[in-house]
Formats: C-alpha cells, sequence, structure tokens
C-alpha cells in the first residue's frame, strides 16, 4: 500500500480543513463512536467539559463548531469528549547520550485511517510542529516552539472512561505548556478517557512519563522508554520484545543517537505488518527545534526556522 503524506502550513483551522472535515466525515464517526462502552455525551456536555478542564482551546473549538454549522454529532466529535476504544502499536524512548537531548518515536497504526498531514500551526501564543490525526486538533506526537516535545503510545487494555482522547490533550499541552512540570501537572489534571502512555521532553533534558487511563490515578515515572502496556496491564509479546529491546540499547554505554535511530527501523521496534505498519519514525530535537520523520532511505526535516512545505508518498510493503 501507498500512502502520501503532506507537510503544510496552517495557523488555524479554516476553509481547507472544513474541506477535510467533510471528506473524512465518516472514518471520524467510526473513530469517535466505535463500540462506545458509556452513554454518548451531549454536545452541550462535550463543551462544558472542554470549558472545564481546556479552556485555552474554546475559542478554536468554537470556530471549527462554527465552519460545520448546526450539526450536534458534529460538534460532538470535535470535542474529543468520550472517543470509543481502539487498539494498535507505537514505541517511544527519550535520548539524554551525546546529542542529545531527544525523542524517538515509532508510530504504528492502520494506514487507511491515518491523516496525511505533518502540520505547523499557530493557534496560540505557541507554534506547534506536530502529526495531525482526527477530525479536529488531534495530535499524536509533536513539539511547541518552546522546546517541549510529548509522544502517546496506547497504554494496554480497553478500558473506556469518561474523559478525553489523549491526542487532544497532546495538543493542549503544546499549545499552553512552556516545561515539564506544567504538561505533567495537566496531564494530571485533565481526565483521560483510555488506557494512553505520554512521553514528555524539554529542551534541558527534564523528561517524565506518565501512565495514564481511566478509573486509575495518573502514575508519573522516570521510565526512558515505552511501548503498549502498564504495570498493570497483561502485555502483548511484541511490547515486551520492543520495549526489552529498547531498554537494552539505552544500557549499553557504546550506544549512539544514530544508532539508536536505526534501531527503529529494524525489527523488533519497526513493524512490517500490512494492517498496522511502522507509518514513520520521528526524531524529535528541542535544542534544535527540529524534527526529522524518517522512513527507510528518506529523512524529512521540519523546524520553526526552515518548514518546507510538500509531500512524500511511501509504499509499504
Amino acid at each position: 500500500m501507498d500512502k502520501t503524506f503532506a507537510a503544510v502550513k496552517e495557523d488555524r483551522p479554516g476553509k481547507a480543513w472544513l474541506s477535510r472535515f467533510v471528506a473524512g466525515r465518516e472514518e471520524a464517526e467510526m473513530w469517535y463512536f466505535g463500540q462506545a462502552r458509556s452513554p454518548v455525551p451531549t454536545a452541550k456536555e462535550c463543551r462544558a467539559a472542554l470549558l472545564r478542564f481546556m479552556p485555552e482551546l474554546a475559542p478554536a473549538y468554537d470556530e471549527a463548531c462554527s465552519l460545520v454549522g448546526d450539526d450536534d454529532v458534529a460538534h460532538r466529535m470535535l470535542s474529543h469528549y468520550r472517543p470509543a476504544p481502539e487498539r494498535y502499536g507505537c514505541s517511544q524512548a527519550v535520548w539524554l547520550g551525546s546529542e542529545g537531548p531527544a525523542l524517538l518515536r515509532n508510530f504504528d497504526y492502520p494506514p487507511a485511517i491515518v491523516s496525511d498531514r505533518f502540520e505547523m500551526t499557530a493557534w496560540s501564543n505557541l507554534r506547534v510542529i506536530g502529526k495531525a490525526q482526527r477530525p479536529w486538533g488531534g495530535c499524536v506526537d509533536g513539539m511547541n516552539e518552546e522546546g517541549l516535545v510529548a509522544s502517546v503510545t496506547l497504554g494496554g487494555g480497553r478500558t473506556q472512561g469518561v474523559g478525553f482522547s489523549i491526542i487532544l490533550v497532546i495538543r493542549y499541552i503544546l499549545e499552553t505548556c512552556h516545561t515539564i512540570n506544567q504538561a505533567v501537572a495537566a496531564l494530571c489534571r485533565i481526565p483521560i478517557a483510555l488506557p494512553q502512555n505520554v512521553t514528555v521532553l524539554d529542551r534541558s533534558g527534564s523528561y517524565a512519563t506518565l501512565l495514564l487511563g481511566p478509573h486509575q490515578r495518573p502514575v508519573v515515572s522516570r521510565a526512558k522508554a515505552c511501548t503498549n502496556h502498564q504495570r498493570w496491564t497483561r502485555p502483548s509479546t511484541s511490547s515486551m520484545t520492543r520495549l526489552a529491546a529498547i531498554q537494552r540499547a539505552l544500557e549499553d554505554p557504546s550506544m549512539s543517537l544514530p544508532q539508536f535511530q536505526q534501531l527503529f527501523l529494524q525489527p523488533p521496534l519497526y513493524s512490517n505488518s500490512i494492517f498496522y505498519p511502522t507509518l514513520y519514525t520521528a526524531l524529535y530535537r528541542p535544542l534544535e527545534r527540529r524534527v526529522d520523520y524518517i522512513w527507510p532511505g528518506k529523512c524529512w526535516s521540519l523546524g520553526f526556522q526552515d518548514f518546507p512545505e510538500g509531500q512524500y508518498t511511501h509504499s509499504y510493503t
């Protein structure tokens, strides 16, 4: 399967975003409603939750709702409040050695339902570069111009609670936070709908990995690596194998950042599955305010001072 990715500057959602939303409406509804295990909140309840927990996003949310018009279902989806469970794999790690600090991550997901967009946006006082996902605002990994980096993996299990999708919360901390302490406080405060692991890193090398989910207290750890399980979940063999490979590399005193990067492009970290392959590897460098999106044989480097718009097509075989 071939998939074309695009690097695009889009300060705020407008007519182009509305066209994308309309085109992807069916898939967005499948994501949001899915196999829901709790009652679906009303649009009024969704907006009230957003105002309570992430009020800084309310102006942009209201703009998006105005673009779609009087559409109760769309307004609920755009809130990212109480999405249905899902399960796929990812790996991520903090590098603090030579050429660091850096955050490396593999995003493993079904190609057909992943957004094609790497974006630089300017919703607020902080510009953000990140991998956009889902109908509005979602971000699976990204960095703001202060050098704060955030990335998410699924936490294992299919528990569902009343809370937000983590991809909107990632957007929120990149839009509003300048430090690790601010990001950790926000991640601990905002209710999360599904089990998720989030790693945050800043330009000083401060970092944290948080184990989040409904019906549980947030766990803030110093783990440099995480895959797709939490301490109290039954991990898959794949998740354990990937985590062990990263940990061995981090403990190897001869390991360099280029070698560590290459590890993410090889099994067991790199997935060649036809159902959920590794769609890209991201290398975030907060000191340089730059991210490299990497595929075997291709590196796409984007920064706040140098963000070349364009497209790249990759073949997943």
